[in-house]
């Protein structure tokens, strides 16, 4: 174009898009010639009227001016038409803001200027992850404020908390326990059980002892474990277990906060700003002092003082090292420490035999590390290389007689159910509550005064010491309807014998197992070989309590399918019968109901394994029977009560029968209330199960009642009432059991001999022939008349009940086409030398010229020959096992001789072969 076409330069001014077009461009574009110098703008040339520099107003925008000025718009601007040329009015389709040579076409005005933040978060000018990143200045100030603010914090938290006392703060206060009637049982508590001593009277070795093994460093440190503490939070805050502190000044300020023992991060850093406190203004003496005052030692024992009687029945400063130690020891937990066990807290890792085991570890490590540390010398160590000797757990004169095992057995409910009761170990101790207990008085005193009846008429080991020492028994009655347990006997004393013998007992149960076995027939039935193995699973027929099954002695037991049983080693299982015996020659065919009538082991052991021994062992968990108290069910034997659960269970469970197949479990404690109010209910958290359908279960009962009108259990009899039962006694007379009820009740009366030192690791059960001046003890001597003598006052004032009427079950199986011989026809027994006891058992039956003993019910009631007796050992007799026998039947013993490896055991644990009658 000529020159004098082009339009005067116009200044600059006008919005951002003149702005724009008036940047600089890297070149000119292709084609075209540059712009003159003075018609583009510069970046560094004022912008607008006032002069200031306004960035574009985002990329788009920068992007559209770059191609303006590169010649990019639809329409190319004349030379010298540039936008913000001088005089110019913007070029392009889009002109700025007017100016002094005429109007421009601009969109808008340049933005105000960004305000200064204080925090510049998120940070300006920066786009995309950048601006989400914190500069050093706010990470650095953000820490210093937080650290500030902390400081502050434990300033005003160290400032608020005070030193506890402890001897007003740690005292726990009484529980009161109430009998079902709501007459007042017992008080008890840690104020009954605690004494505070001076730093002085307690031994140097104790103080030794804590140190080495909790805190090696507690002379020297300022009484906080940074990193214990670190690790504590950190569990909580991960929802764990919760730690408590490491030192003793920690534990110390724990024990004398009672008042708030809550597991909360508020109570924790509460705790550790009293321990900084105490640390720093309480001398070191005084914290150990009120460690060792304060802390608890099981056997309801707080402090050092009452902790030395409760152990050892002596005051603290004569402890010698050894004692300290085992002290020491303690304290790491009661519960699993206390040589004595707590097997009504926890029955499995609890027992004596592991706490001890457990102690003596821990005892003999302490020790080692005293001479590590240099507080102890070697010479002294030498000299203490036996466990000390522990007294009874019980020394509270008010805990005597049964009301010991009532406390404990109502405590060990409440603890063990703490997600329902909400009453931990530690708030018991703590105590204040009233605990309403299901225990009937009159009931608890009856049981106790039956028992006592037959101890001071039969049992005296004065005369007997051979045969009557170590005698014990245990018993337990529960209400069918609820649950409730009514009366326990636990034992001679709480206060002297600390097994509760209701509770916990490790005595095999023997034949009243049977039931068990029979409900199984009828629930899921017997299976059905023709099928195979796979098919029979699912084939099954229910059994008639009208089933034939054979009452041979010695049966080779087989398998579902008919082929022979045979254990590990390939040898197969002879079972053998009371007194050897076989029931019912030629054919010894028996019908169920005959044979819980006799307690026949071999049909039973039979029955048990064409029904599978799992189906068994699920209907004796559905009665109510814990599976931690059970033996192997891969044994025969296992249908002949190898097992050993408690009283207690056994009663609940025989319950389950007489409630019409209707499960509760049992329990000890209806309310628990507190100043604040009603804490735990019973009736809020009870449960009912149906166990087995009613045609079940009055099945049982039917033909368990046959065992009391005429059978094994006649001795239990109780004038105008109906009772069902069952008898039981176990391999090598080592225990004998009754366990029977009527609609409103069931008891479980079980005796055995055991060594009572519960200190003794090696205690063994003991045979009972002879025991209380009778050949051989079993379920239908004493445990029976103990029963009957405790029904008839328990149920006094009671209207008789009726059992209901069974409806008839299942079908009739192995029917033979000539009828079933009369029991009576049983093979003859010859007479045999008198038993004694020793691993050679020889165990002689009566014959028809034999004289009527106090408890033999065959003689009693039929006037002639008997085919019971007692248990014969599992042995092993040329590669076969021979299971055991059933007693509760005769006064005497059967010949059987025991050759070979015995498998018998009369703790019930570990048992294979040794079966139970």
């Amino acid at each position: 174009m000529s020159e004098h076409r082009r339009k005067p330069p116009q200044p600059q001014g006008g919005g951002r898009a003149a702005a724009r077009r008036g940047q600089p461009q890297p070149g000119p574009s292709a084609g075209h010639r540059d712009a003159p110098r003075d018609a583009t703008g510069s970046p560094s040339d004022p912008y607008g009227p006032g002069g200031e520099e306004t960035p574009f107003g985002s990329r788009a925008e920068a992007r559209r001016a770059t191609q303006r000025g590169n010649g990019g718009g639809r329409r190319r601007a004349a030379d010298g038409a540039g936008a913000g040329g001088p005089g110019g009015g913007g070029g392009g389709r889009r002109g700025g803001p007017p100016g002094p040579g005429g109007p421009g076409r601009g969109r808008g005005r340049a933005p105000e200027p960004a305000r200064k933040r204080i925090i510049d978060y998120p940070r300006a000018g920066r786009y995309g992850a950048a601006r989400w990143v914190p500069s050093w200045k706010l990470v650095t100030g953000l820490f210093i404020g937080f650290t500030g603010s902390l400081v502050v914090a434990a300033g005003v938290g160290y400032a608020l908390v005070g030193i506890p006392d402890i001897g007003k703060t740690a005292k726990a206060q009484n529980n009161v326990y109430y009998y079902a009637d709501g007459s007042e049982m017992v008080a008890t508590g840690g104020e009954a059980n605690r004494q505070i001593i001076s730093y002085a009277q307690i031994p140097k070795e104790m103080r030794w002892a804590v140190m080495s093994a909790e805190n090696k460093t507690f002379e020297t440190d300022s009484g906080v474990d940074p990193m214990g503490i670190a690790r504590a939070f950190v569990n909580m805050a991960k929802g764990g277990q919760t730690q408590g502190g490491s030192t003793i000044t920690q534990q110390y300020v724990k024990n004398a906060m009672l008042e708030d023992q809550s597991q909360t991060i508020s109570r924790k850093l509460k705790e550790l700003f009293v321990s900084i406190k105490v640390g720093a203004k309480v001398p070191k003496e005084d914290i150990m002092a009120g460690y060792l005052n304060s802390a608890y030692y099981g056997r309801n024992a707080y402090g050092i003082q009452a902790a030395a009687h409760a152990y050892f029945n002596k005051d603290a400063t004569k402890l010698d090292p050894s004692q300290c130690a085992l002290l020491a020891s303690v304290l790491k937990g009661a519960t699993y420490y206390d040589p004595a066990g707590a097997p009504g807290i926890d029955p499995v890792n609890a027992t004596a035999e592991k706490n001890r085991a457990r102690a003596e570890a821990r005892w003999g490590w302490i020790l080692d590390e005293e001479v590590k540390d240099g507080r102890l010398s070697a010479a002294v160590r030498a000299k203490y290389t036996k466990f000390p000797q522990t007294q009874s757990p019980r020394s509270n004169a008010a805990l005597g007689g049964q009301v010991g095992y009532l406390v404990d057995l109502a405590n060990t409910y409440l603890v063990k159910n703490s997600d329902k009761t909400g009453i931990t170990e530690e708030k018991l101790r703590t105590g204040g509550y009233q605990i309403h207990t299901t225990f009937d008085k009159r009931k608890v005193a009856a049981l106790e005064a039956a028992v006592k009846k037959v101890q001071k008429a039969n049992i005296k080991p004065k005369l007997r010491p051979n045969n009557d020492k170590y005698v014990q028994f245990g018993g337990a009655s529960v209400d069918p309807s609820t649950g409730a347990i009514e009366a326990i006997y636990g034992g001679a004393d709480a206060t002297k014998h600390f097994t509760d013998n209701a509770d916990q007992t490790g005595a095999q149960v023997g034949s009243t197992f049977k039931p068990f076995v029979l409900a199984a027939a009828m629930t899921w039935g017997v299976r059905d070989p023709k099928g195979g193995p796979e098919q029979a699973q699912d084939e099954r027929t229910i059994a008639s309590p009208k089933s034939l099954y054979s009452g041979k002695n010695k049966l080779k037991i087989k398998d579902y399918n008919g082929t022979d049983w045979t254990d590990d080693k390939g040898k197969e299982w002879l079972q053998t019968n009371d007194g050897g015996e076989s029931v019912n020659p030629p054919t010894y065919q028996i019908d169920l109901r005959e044979a819980m009538r006799l307690s026949v082991n071999s049909a039973y052991v039979q029955l048990g394994m064409d029904v599978g021994l799992d189906k068994v062992k699920d209907s004796v968990l559905r009665a109510g029977i814990k599976e931690s108290s059970l033996a192997s069910s891969r044994f025969p034997s296992f249908s002949l009560g190898t097992s050993s659960p408690s009283a207690i269970r056994m009663a609940g469970a025989y319950a389950t029968f007489a409630a019409s197949g209707k499960q509760r479990d049992p329990y000890s404690v209806d309310k628990v209330t507190s100043k604040d109010g009603t804490v735990f209910q019973h009736d809020r958290i009870a449960k009912t199960v149906e166990a087995f359908t009613p045609q079940v279960a009055d099945n049982v009962t039917d033909v368990l009642r046959t065992v009391v009108e005429k059978g094994t259990g006649t001795n239990a009899q109780l004038p105008g009432r109906e009772v069902a039962g069952k008898t039981g006694t176990t391999d090598g007379n080592k225990s004998a059991w009754f366990v029977g009820y009527t609609p409103q009740l069931s008891t479980a009366i079980g005796m055995y001999r055991l060594d009572d030192n519960e200190n003794n690791k090696n205690r063994e059960f003991l045979q009972m022939y002879g025991t209380g001046g009778e050949k051989t003890i079993h379920g239908a001597s004493f445990p029976s008349q103990i029963w009957r003598d405790y029904m008839m006052v328990a149920l006094q004032g009671q209207k008789a009940e009726t059992f209901p009427v069974p409806e008839d079950i299942g079908t009739v199986l192995n029917d033979a086409p000539s009828p079933s011989p009369s029991p009576s026809a049983s093979e003859s027994a010859t007479e045999s030398p008198s038993p004694t006891p020793s691993a050679t058992l020889t165990s002689p039956s009566p014959t028809p010229s034999s004289t009527c003993r106090k408890f033999d019910w065959n003689c009693n009631n039929n006037g002639g020959t008997t085919t019971g007796g007692v248990d014969t050992g599992g042995v092993d007799t040329g590669g076969v096992d021979t299971g055991g026998t059933d007693g509760g039947v005769s006064s005497s013993p059967s010949a059987t001789a025991t050759t070979g490896n015995s498998r018998g055991n009369g703790n019930g644990n570990g048992t294979i072969f040794g079966s139970s009658g």
